[in-house]
């Protein structure tokens, strides 16, 4: 068993063990045991009922966060004529097609996103072993392969995040910073949250959500009333 740190135990004496919190009451006793000198950024992890090795019962999607996740995304876009304008006009860092696939084959990995035009793919299924592990292969399915380049760019800028369920059956998203107030982190919750229950599987069978934690990225993990959460995103 990992042995936790001075800190970590410190700020973990006002979460009560195994109590489940509202939402809002969640974030103020988060916000309480923020004990990071930096802004840290928020999470919620997420323990699904279903079978990621099963086809039928993969869960992944995409939500525009209502108050972004207080970083800069870089952004870089597989394009050419004049949709490679289209995507610079748009706010992309990098644009490029067979010379950005020889870059990223490079090593250079300066950048939080990745967008293609259909067209490009072909170029870009080359970097599939590179960008696939860390979840950046762009996948018609997240809207990232596309021609409505300057939708998706300022959509991506703005806070949209894409989730898919892990080999433990588990979602992990960055829903902000501790310095958002209650309100903008408990919007930020609830649209992920939702996202979530939309996205559920035909194919899931009994409970779908198992556990749902929010936490900051250096702190303990708050567990939320999944039931209250529920009724609060559908009213």
């Amino acid at each position: 068993m990992a042995r936790r740190g001075k800190r970590y135990l410190e700020a973990s004496k006002p979460v009560g063990r195994g109590r489940k919190y509202g939402l809002d009451e969640a974030i103020q006793v988060l916000k309480n045991v923020k004990k990071a000198k930096f802004d840290e950024t928020v999470e919620v992890s997420c323990h699904l009922g279903v079978d990621p090795k099963q086809a039928d019962q993969m869960v992944r999607g995409v939500v525009t966060l209502p108050h972004g996740t207080g970083k800069k995304v870089r952004v870089i876009v597989f394009a050419q004529g004049e949709k490679a304008s289209e995507a610079k006009e748009a706010g992309a860092e990098v644009v490029g097609g067979e010379e950005l696939v020889s870059k990223v084959s490079g090593g250079w990995m300066d950048f939080e996103a990745v967008v293609a035009t259909p067209d490009m793919m072909k170029v870009v299924s080359k970097l599939g072993r590179i960008l696939g592990p860390r979840g950046l292969m762009p996948n018609p399915k997240a809207g990232t392969v596309t021609f409505e380049l300057a939708r998706v760019i300022k959509e991506i800028k703005a806070g949209r995040v894409e989730f898919r369920v892990d080999r433990g059956a588990s979602l992990h998203l960055s829903v902000g910073k501790a310095s958002f107030t209650d309100s903008q982190l408990s919007d930020n919750v609830a649209a992920c949250f939702s996202a979530i229950l939309r996205a559920k599987p035909a194919a899931c069978k009994g409970q779908y959500l198992k556990s749902v934690t929010v936490s900051t990225c250096m702190g303990p993990g708050i567990k939320l009333d999944v039931q209250q959460l529920t009724v609060k995103v559908q009213n």
